[in-house]
């Protein structure tokens, strides 16, 4: 047990090592790309603005904290569908597959990807377009797996692949998440959490889309050549997670729990966040949450869509007389302004 300990606490050492190497400040908000690692897209973890990075639990816990994956009994499998900043005609597609390896390893897989629709191709000579259309696509793909060091200790890593591209422009990269979780009290009912996301290296653009043919005059002479331009590298949206989560427990049927994070991140303002969550056993989730951040409260300086508030639901229904097979269905809301918010809907399969 003191060895789970010692390692325990050196890779969380480690994780926080890494991040403040990279780390930045709001200074250099705007300056990472690769913006969609920041989006949570499950339905349910959404619906508390990510608070419950100490007690995530299950295939969704890939995104946030992915040392919750560890807690999966034996296979999930869950699609969602997320309309982002509603009116903007943004959506998201997610899938994602767990599966228990052994007595302590889960393996999970998940597809991130996010449409923009047809928009019209302009050039300098046709501003209004009329010349036809392209469609940007934005894909995560997700490899992870977790392990239970003992009762209390859970840990795991996530690669990930990362693809940006339109018809003639595309980038790719690869980023590591980490995690653990720490599960304590008479209940199991004290729980910690921390996590590292998006460490990476830098991506850049290239395709045919940043060229360009033009006369070029040497010694007297005129030729036609395809120049091609450098596009500039990126980082990637580095951040950290601190959480802690405290159940109470009412009785065998009834539970609230008291979850808040911490997210350190590297080019934007750092999050506080704190969310709340009822159950009535695993058959009925509500729960709610706040994401403050410096200047959020005012449009003059807010940086973000979002303006913190989110709330969510779960209605899960049991498949067998040992309540081993389930499946449910997760809501989620959050706030935005401009825009009608972001809306979250998963279906989830437990067996």
């Amino acid at each position: 047990m003191k060895k789970v300990y010692k390692i325990s606490i050196f890779a969380i050492i480690t994780l926080f090592s890494v991040y403040r190497g990279n780390a930045g400040n709001v200074d250099r908000s705007g300056q990472a790309g690769a913006g969609e690692l920041l989006i949570d897209p499950w339905a349910r973890s959404s619906g508390w603005g990510g608070a419950n990075s100490a007690c995530d639990r299950g295939l969704e816990s890939i995104y946030l904290n992915v040392a919750g994956t560890a807690f999966i009994d034996k296979t999930e499998l869950i699609f969602s569908r997320t309309d982002y900043l509603v009116g903007s005609g943004v959506t998201i597609n997610n899938f994602g597959l767990s599966q228990r390896v052994s007595k302590t390893g889960v393996l999970s897989f998940a597809v991130m990807s996010m449409s923009f629709g047809e928009i019209p191709i302009t050039t300098v000579a046709l501003p209004e377009g009329g010349i036809g259309t392209f469609s940007p696509s934005l894909m995560n793909i997700s490899i992870s797996y977790a392990k239970a060091f003992s009762n209390s200790i859970y840990g795991g890593i996530n690669f990930k692949i990362i693809s940006e591209s339109i018809s003639d422009i595309s980038a790719q990269g690869v980023a590591i998440d980490a995690g653990i979780q720490y599960v304590t009290g008479k209940n199991d009912n004290i729980k910690f959490g921390i996590s590292l996301k998006n460490v990476g290296p830098t991506m850049k653009f290239s395709g045919d889309g940043l060229s360009f043919r033009t006369d070029i005059t040497t010694l007297g002479n005129t030729n036609l050549f395809t120049v091609e331009q450098r596009s500039a590298d990126f980082e990637l949206p580095s951040l950290l997670n601190i959480g802690a989560a405290y159940d109470f427990i009412i009785n065998k049927s009834n539970k609230i729990t008291l979850a808040g994070n911490f997210t350190s991140n590297s080019f934007t303002n750092d999050q506080y966040i704190i969310g709340l969550e009822y159950s009535l056993k695993t058959y009925l989730m509500l729960r709610g949450g706040y994401d403050y951040e410096n200047g959020i409260t005012k449009a003059s300086t807010r940086t973000t869509a979002y303006t913190g508030p989110c709330a969510g639901f779960t209605v899960e229904v049991p498949l067998s007389k040992d309540k081993k097979s389930s499946f449910g269905i997760d809501y989620s809301y959050r706030a935005t302004d401009p825009f009608q918010g972001t809306q979250s809907i998963g279906a989830r399969i437990n067996f």
